[in-house]
C-alpha cells in the first residue's frame, strides 16, 4: 500500500500522460466537466449579520494556544499591538454631589495627548481603610450614553411590564447601575463612549443610515489599523488605569459591566488586559449580529471568531452574561453550552453564568441588572452570591453630571479625529523605529512584534499542516515535452480551496520544486500551448513546477466580492483582504510541497505577485529555501482606496514590504524593480543582523526571466 507521501508525490511527478486534446484552451484547469470552486471565499463576503458559532477545542492545550493567538489578533486588529506607550493620566476629579449612601464626582483625562476621557466617579460614602472593588461602567448606545433619560412614557411601560420597580429606575437606569454598586461598596467609573454625552470631540455621524466615525474611514485608517474602535478598546484601557489606581481601589477586585455596545466593550477589555477579575457583558453576547455600530467593528477583529470565543477569551475567570428577546434570545442553547466547555477545561464550570429574559426586548433592566450585581457580590466582595435587590434613588438631573463648566472648561488642547490620528501615527512610528533591528537583539524584538501582527493580518501562524488534493485529479496530459497535472487543494478542516497546476520535465523531481506566482495565476505557465520559457528552464534543470490560482485569478476569479462603501471594518472585520487571501493560497501550496519532503523548494513572484511571494515567504521560514520576488515598484503607502486588491490593513503600520522583507532573514531572497519602494534600509539591517548580509540581494531594476532563473539556479 502507497503511503501518503508516496500518494503526494506521484501527484507531482505521473508515472503515465496522455496526449492533450487540441481542443483544450486551458490544459491547467482543475475542475473539468462543468464543476466549478465552491471555496465561500468566492462568494459575497461575510457580514456582521451571519452566523458565528464556537466549537471549543477539546483540551486545555489546544485553547491555550488558540487563545494566545486570537488575543493577539484582537490586540493587532484594536490598533494595540504593540500597547502603546502610556502618558501619565494626570486626572481632574472635581465637583462631588452627595447623596444617599454615596457620592457622585465628575472625572476627565486625557488617554492619550490631546484626547479625553470623560465621566463620573460614583464612591461609597463614609471612609475606609480598606481598599474597595473597583467596576468599570461602559453605558452603550442609548441616546445621550449616561445622560440618558428614556423619559415617563417609556419609563411607565417599563414599570408596567416588569422591567422596572418605579419611574425614576425607568427612566435613569444608566444612573440605576453605578449607584447600586456604590452603596453595595464598590467604587464605579462610569465612562464615556466616543462620540458620546461630554465626549463629543470626535462626533458620531450618520452615514448611510449608519453612526459613522468621522475621520476614521480612510485608506491609510486601514493600513494603520487606527479605528473609531480601537481608539475606544484603548479609552477601556486608560479608564482601567484610572480606577486602579484610585486611592480608595483594589486593583486586583476590579471588574467591568456594559450592555449592548457597552457589552462589546465589556468582553473586550476582559479580553485583554488581565487586570479584569470578574466580568458581566449583557445583552450583547450571541452567535448572531456582531454589533451594528462602527465602534463595534474594526477591521480582523472578527475573521474566523465571533463573540462567543471572544467571550470564552476570559476563561477561567468568572464571565455572567444576560440575554433578551433580540439577537442573543439563542443565548442558551446556541452559544453558552460552547462557553461553559471551556470553562469546564479549567474546572471552574461554576464561574461563568447566563441568564434570558425573553418577555423583554434589548435592555440592560432591573432583571438583569440585579444578576449582575449577585455576580459582582459574588465574586469581587467574597459573598455567596445571593439575591440583590436593588434599591430606589433619587436621579440626578443629567445637565448636573457634565464634568466641563464654567470652573472646568473642555481643555484647549482638545482635538479633533484628524489631529488625534496624526498623534497615533506618529506615537505608533516612534515604537516601530525604536525596534529597529541594527542587532540579533533587536532583531528578536523586532520579530516578536511584527510577526504575530502579519500572522494576525493574513490569518496564519504556520504553514498549514496538513494539505492535500481535493476529489479525483484531472487526468495528467502531456504538453511542449512536459507533464502537466492539475488539481484542488484543500486544508484540512477548512473549506478554502486552491486549484494549483504543476509541471514536471523528464529530468525533475519532487526533490527541488519551484512553487510559481503569478497574476494570471497557473495558466501563465503556457503560453500559445508552450511552456513559459523561465517554466522550462526550470524543468529542464531537474526542478517540479507547481502553480497555484491566487484568490481573484483563474479559477479563484469572482466577481461578488465587494468593500462596504460607509465603513471597510464591517467587510475587512470578517472576511481576509484579497491580497491576504492571495498569501493564504501561496502558504497552502507550500503546505502541499512540504509534505513531499523536498531538499529545497524556491518561491518565484512574478510581476504583480512579486509582493505576494515576499509575504508568503515572511511566514513561512524554514520552508522556503530561495525567494525571487519582481516587487513591480509597489508600496503600500501608495494605497488610497480601501477597495484596492493591494489592500492589506495594517501594513503601513508595521513597516510596510520592508519591514515583511526582513521578517524573510536569513533566507536567500532576491528582490528586483524596486526604485521608490523604500524597502532596503530594514530589510538590509535584518538580514546583516541575522549574521546573513549576503543572502539579500537588491535590484532597483526590473530583471528579465532568465536572469531571475539564473539567480535561483546558481
Amino acid at each position: 500500500m502507497l503511503t501518503r507521501r508516496q500518494m503526494l508525490a506521484a501527484s507531482l511527478v505521473p508515472v503515465c500522460t496522455r496526449a492533450l486534446p487540441a481542443a483544450d484552451p486551458d490544459p491547467t484547469r482543475a475542475f473539468v466537466d462543468g464543476q466549478k470552486s465552491t471555496d465561500p471565499r468566492l462568494g459575497k463576503p461575510k457580514t456582521l449579520n451571519d452566523y458565528f458559532p464556537f466549537t471549543p477545542p477539546s483540551t486545555r492545550k489546544e485553547w491555550e494556544v488558540r487563545r494566545q493567538h486570537l488575543r493577539e489578533q484582537v490586540l493587532v486588529a484594536n490598533g494595540l499591538w504593540p500597547m502603546p506607550e502610556k502618558e501619565p493620566l494626570q486626572p481632574t476629579i472635581h465637583g462631588a454631589v452627595e447623596r444617599d449612601g454615596y457620592t457622585v464626582k465628575k472625572v476627565f483625562f486625557a488617554s492619550t495627548p490631546g484626547h479625553y476621557v470623560t465621566g463620573n466617579l460614583y464612591e461609597p460614602a463614609g471612609q475606609s481603610d480598606a481598599k474597595r472593588p473597583g467596576v468599570l461602567f461602559a453605558h452603550g448606545h442609548w441616546k445621550d450614553g449616561r445622560f440618558h433619560d428614556a423619559g415617563e412614557a417609556t419609563a411607565a411601560k417599563s414599570v408596567k411590564t416588569g422591567a422596572e420597580s418605579d419611574l425614576a429606575r425607568g427612566r435613569f437606569f444608566m444612573q440605576a447601575i453605578p449607584v447600586q454598586l456604590a452603596r453595595m461598596g464598590f467604587v464605579v467609573f462610569q465612562y464615556d463612549m466616543v462620540g458620546y454625552a461630554d465626549s463629543t470631540a470626535i462626533p458620531h455621524v450618520a452615514k448611510s443610515g449608519v453612526p459613522h466615525p468621522e475621520g476614521f474611514a480612510d485608506a491609510q485608517g486601514e493600513l494603520r489599523l487606527q479605528s473609531l474602535m480601537g481608539l475606544q478598546t484603548w479609552n477601556s484601557v486608560r479608564a482601567l488605569d484610572f480606577l486602579a489606581g484610585l486611592p480608595n481601589v483594589d486593583p486586583k477586585r476590579i471588574g467591568i459591566t456594559g450592555a449592548s455596545g457597552g457589552g462589546t466593550q465589556t468582553f473586550l477589555l476582559a479580553a485583554i488586559d488581565d487586570r479584569v477579575a470578574a466580568a458581566f457583558p449583557a445583552g450583547m453576547v450571541s452567535t448572531g449580529m456582531e454589533g451594528g455600530c462602527v465602534c463595534e467593528n474594526c477591521t480582523l477583529l472578527r475573521v474566523g471568531t465571533g463573540k462567543i470565543e471572544l467571550a470564552a477569551l476570559f476563561a477561567p475567570k468568572p464571565m455572567a452574561m444576560s440575554a433578551a428577546d433580540d439577537w442573543t434570545k439563542e443565548l442558551m442553547t446556541k452559544g453558552f453550552p460552547d462557553l461553559q466547555k471551556t470553562w469546564k477545561l479549567y474546572g471552574a464550570e461554576d464561574k461563568v453564568a447566563a441568564k434570558a429574559w425573553l418577555e423583554f426586548p434589548h435592555n440592560y433592566n432591573q432583571p438583569a441588572r440585579e444578576f449582575m450585581y449577585s455576580w459582582f457580590e459574588k465574586h469581587l466582595l467574597g459573598g455567596k452570591g445571593g439575591p440583590v435587590a436593588e434599591k430606589p434613588f433619587e436621579p440626578i438631573p443629567p445637565k448636573d453630571l457634565s464634568v466641563f463648566e464654567a470652573a472646568h472648561p473642555r481643555p484647549k488642547d482638545e482635538l479633533g479625529a484628524a489631529e488625534v490620528r496624526q498623534r497615533m501615527s506618529a506615537a505608533s512610528d516612534a515604537q516601530m523605529a525604536k525596534l529597529f533591528p541594527s542587532d540579533a537583539g533587536q532583531l528578536k524584538k523586532f520579530r516578536a512584534v511584527v510577526g504575530p501582527a502579519l500572522a494576525a493580518i493574513v490569518g496564519e501562524t504556520k504553514l498549514p499542516a496538513r494539505v492535500l488534493p481535493e476529489g479525483r485529479p484531472r487526468e495528467q496530459t502531456e504538453i511542449d515535452g512536459v507533464a502537466v497535472y492539475s488539481n484542488n487543494l484543500s486544508r484540512e478542516l477548512s473549506t478554502e480551496q486552491t486549484p494549483v497546476a504543476g509541471v514536471s520535465g523528464p529530468k525533475s523531481s519532487n526533490k527541488f520544486i519551484a512553487v510559481w506566482l503569478h497574476p494570471n495565476g497557473k495558466a501563465s505557465l503556457f503560453e500559445k500551448g508552450k511552456l513559459h520559457p523561465a517554466a522550462k528552464s526550470l524543468t529542464d534543470a531537474g526542478l517540479t513546477v507547481l502553480a497555484p490560482d491566487l484568490f481573484g485569478a483563474g479559477e479563484l476569479a469572482t466577481d461578488k466580492w465587494g468593500v462596504n462603501p460607509v465603513y471597510a471594518g464591517f467587510t475587512y472585520g470578517y472576511n481576509h483582504a484579497p491580497l491576504a487571501n492571495r498569501v493564504r493560497d501561496v502558504l497552502t501550496a507550500l503546505g502541499f510541497t512540504g509534505a513531499l519532503d523536498p531538499k529545497m523548494v524556491f518561491l518565484i513572484g512574478w510581476g504583480a505577485a512579486g509582493p505576494v511571494a515576499v509575504l508568503a515567504a515572511a511566514l513561512a521560514g524554514k520552508a522556503v529555501a530561495r525567494v525571487a520576488a519582481d516587487l513591480n515598484g509597489f508600496r503600500f503607502d501608495d494605497v488610497t482606496k480601501t477597495d484596492d486588491p493591494m489592500m492589506l490593513p495594517g501594513a503601513v503600520k508595521y513597516g510596510g514590504l520592508g519591514a515583511f522583507l526582513a521578517l524573510c532573514a536569513p533566507t536567500r531572497v532576491l528582490v528586483h524593480n524596486n526604485k521608490g519602494t523604500g524597502i532596503g534600509r530594514t530589510a538590509k539591517a535584518a538580514y546583516k543582523a541575522a549574521g546573513a548580509p549576503d543572502a539579500l540581494t537588491v535590484a532597483g531594476e526590473k530583471l528579465d526571466d532568465a536572469k531571475v532563473v539564473e539567480w535561483l539556479l546558481k
